[in-house]
């Protein structure tokens, strides 16, 4: 399919409201370029003399398109930073270095090797790790390394890993002629119709081929990515807890840090070099572009960029939306957190698998409980909801003057969508938990959905279920199978059941429905237990035949004479399932019509400096190492390892590792002040997504892997403000370091084109 440049008229973007109040131009006041730095300040030293200016860098702020590239700003930023690459180079997503970058369920990966090496974080495989451990060889807490290439087991029949080929502006074959389509449920259908049918169209006859339609501004610009889908993703090496998770959760979200979040995986193909399923003959997938990796590092003030994939940021928010969040979401999400938390918290010690999975499920609800709170905060301790709210004010008052009464009309009807929406939140927020927290309930409600799509034609079927998405279905469930565990599963849906009966009755009715009980009947914490006792004492749905059975097979008939209380649980609620759904369609229908005009009408209030939300699409970033204070270090050291840890967790780093900072066994990867670097400070903006994205130096070379924020500037993700959010990275040289004298890994070192320097102990 022909790839075709998209956004090639759009001015250079920062994120809305970023910064202080007097850095966004004014209306009609020609943008300034991204980042630029006064020319009278661009020579300080003549070792370099764009030293000066990257230190006086401040980061606006901006996820960008990599074809928002061409834009002359970032020509102008470049070249006062010192930047030796071409911002054009970065134009490309299919050219070196973005060719490289490659996306996983959740994550953002690397080639480093033409043998299909893969870095990424040490918290992205955490799954991979839990399907290959076992009570008596827990990978969760000792790490692995394969010693050979027969040695790489498969991490997990649903692991995938994304290679892009192609991008697409489909703007118009999606949007064309909506606003005459009167019914809003109509309309929502009409676009899934269409968006179906850009799929069907890029994955005809191209097995292998994943194809996504990814809306952007609001519904703005649809954009059709093609990607190749590889399905036979293996570990190859991954440190020990104590130097992947170094410090924790007392850690996370905080400087300073040490810790060593960094992993391998490797692409595999069939022997034709297609994409196949995990098989013993296949062969590792050969890249069209890998990273070359930097044993050199980096220094503070120098240029850093990120390619990766962020997952969501809200910035084209209005400020009611911002304001709900603020008020009630935020808060209610926090005291579901810290429920889920105290549950898995309470099984770490639970013997067998339990322990293993509640220690990595405990990972990801800490993680999301933590940035919320931060977020929360952040909105809600400085000036930022002032900014989004004097920005939304700018919005309306430039969509008041005269010849802008479409403009006027839109922003009317979103804030009514708005308040509509906020009206049921709570209620429908806690019946989305209740039908989602467990495995079982949402695999029966998953099986249901597939028994009524099947029988249309299959253009006709409900997105997510037609015939392209059956073998994810199937890998999803023999996933499910490993990742299961009863105990957790049913503390997770009691916790959602029981914070369900704080809701009027009238607002759950579902629940009875739910547990199989008279409408007028008393439902308490007593009566939910008895239910889930009963559930799972006696359901059969655990089993991965029966599930794959019923996957591709059940009928609405069959599932309706199951006797298995999780499918007969489901079928009670389809027509509440069914009726909330249509009523979330109704609301999309709507919305179409008026965000897009929303976020236009921002765009033109900035100047035209508008980016994207972030959308688990490829996004550049680019700033400088930079501390909180010019007077910090933006590194940490191995040294200070030695002074932080207690030798239990967790800070306790392995007794090799301790061992060899004693020494300082450092080699070639110390710093130039001699000691091992281990992670760095930038101002780059990133969020939840980002996680494995390479950090590239000037050249787009390997200098480090991104792996968390300061908690600090994660409100960032509503509103930029580029004077205090810093991003953590490893430190590529303490990757190295480990590898070559702790781990023994000198034949990955090899695979990536460098050499190993020290002895391992």
């Amino acid at each position: 399919m022909k790839r075709e440049a998209i956004l090639a008229g759009l001015l250079v973007a920062v994120a809305c409201g970023g910064g202080s109040g007097a850095r966004g131009p004014t209306t009609g006041a020609a943008p300034e370029p991204a980042g630029t730095i006064d020319a009278a300040v661009a020579v300080e030293a003549p070792v370099d003399p764009h030293l000066a200016a990257r230190r006086l860098y401040e980061n606006p702020g901006g996820m960008w398109m990599p074809q928002q590239m061409t834009l002359p700003g970032h020509a102008t930023a470049f070249e006062q930073l010192g930047v030796k690459l071409d911002p054009k180079t970065l134009a490309d997503p299919l050219a070196a270095p973005l060719g490289a970058i490659v996306r996983l369920r959740g994550c953002s990966a690397s080639f480093v090797s033409p043998d299909g090496l893969v870095v990424t974080n040490h918290h992205c495989v955490q799954r991979a790790l839990q399907l290959n451990s076992t009570p008596d060889r827990n990978l969760v807490e000792h790490g692995f390394l394969a010693r050979t290439r027969a040695e790489e087991p498969s991490a997990g029949p649903a692991e995938r890993l994304y290679v892009a080929q192609a991008f697409t502006d489909v703007t118009a074959a999606v949007t064309g002629g909506l606003g005459d389509i009167a019914d809003p449920v109509a309309r929502k259908d009409e676009a899934e119709r269409r968006i179906k049918q850009q799929l069907a169209a890029c994955e005809k006859d191209r097995p292998g081929i994943r194809c996504n339609v990814a809306g952007y501004l609001r519904g703005g610009l649809y954009v059709l990515i093609e990607e190749v889908e590889l399905r036979d993703v293996r570990l190859v090496y991954v440190p020990a807890r104590a130097v992947g998770n170094y410090g924790g959760e007392v850690d996370n979200w905080r400087w300073p840090r040490h810790t060593g979040d960094f992993a391998f995986f490797r692409a595999y193909v069939g022997p034709d070099g297609k994409p196949a399923d995990h098989a013993t003959d296949n062969v590792p997938y050969q890249p069209r572009h890998f990273l070359k990796v930097s044993d050199q590092g980096v220094r503070p003030s120098d240029f850093v960029m990120i390619a990766g994939f962020p997952g969501r940021t809200t910035r084209t928010k209005t400020a009611l939306e911002v304001k709900h969040d603020v008020e009630w979401f935020y808060p209610y999400f926090i005291g579901l957190a810290q429920q889920q938390y105290a549950i898995v918290e309470a099984h770490l010690k639970t013997p067998g698998e339990t322990g293993i999975k509640a220690g990595v499920l405990k990972q990801g609800v800490q993680n999301r409980l933590e940035k919320i709170s931060g977020v929360l905060k952040g909105l809600t301790s400085g000036d930022l909801l002032d900014r989004k709210a004097a920005l939304d004010r700018r919005v309306t008052e430039w969509a008041a003057a005269p010849g802008r009464e479409r403009h006027r009309a839109a922003i009317a009807r979103l804030e009514q969508l708005n308040v509509e929406e906020q009206r049921t939140a709570r209620a429908d927020f806690d019946r989305q938990t209740a039908f989602t927290e467990s495995l079982l309930l949402a695999s029966a409600i998953q099986l249901t959905r597939w028994a009524e799509e099947r029988e249309r034609p299959d253009a006709e079927r409900k997105a997510g279920f037609q015939e392209r998405d059956r073998a994810p279905a199937i890998a999803s469930n023999r996933q499910l199978t490993k990742q299961y565990d009863a105990t957790l599963d049913r503390a997770m849906l009691r916790l959602a059941l029981v914070r369900a009966l704080a809701l009027p009755p009238a607002e759950r009715t579902w629940l009875a429905q739910l547990l199989g009980v008279r409408a007028t009947a008393r439902i308490d914490e007593a009566l939910i237990d008895r239910t889930l006792d009963g559930w799972y004492r006696t359901s059969k749905l655990a089993d991965e035949k029966l599930r794959l059975e019923l996957l591709e097979k059940g009928t609405r008939k069959s599932l309706a004479a199951s006797r298995d209380p999780f499918l007969r649980a489901a079928q009670r609620v389809w027509k509440v399932y069914k009726d909330e759904e249509r009523r979330a369609d109704a609301r999309a229908g709507e919305s179409m019509l008026v965000s897009p005009i929303y976020a236009d009408a921002m765009r033109e209030v900035l100047g035209g400096l508008l980016a994207p939300d972030a959308n688990s699409t490829l996004r550049i970033t680019y700033g400088t190492v930079k501390a909180f204070t010019p007077t910090a270090s933006p590194f940490t050291s191995g040294s200070q390892i030695l002074a932080k840890d207690t030798g239990k967790e967790p800070f306790d780093a392995p007794a090799a590792l301790l061992a060899a900072l004693r020494d300082r066994s450092f080699g070639p990867y110390a710093g130039p002040d001699g000691e091992l670097p281990v992670n760095f400070l930038s101002d780059l903006d990133t969020t939840g997504g980002n996680s494995g994205s390479a950090v590239l130096d000037d050249r787009g070379q390997l200098v480090g892997l991104n792996f968390d924020s300061t908690i600090e500037g994660v409100a960032s993700d509503v509103v930029f403000d580029g004077a205090i959010v810093r991003k953590i990275h490893v430190d590529v040289r303490y990757m190295l370091w480990v590898m070559d004298r702790i781990d023994g890994a000198d034949h990955l070192i090899e695979e990536m084109g460098l050499r190993p320097r020290l002895e391992a102990p």
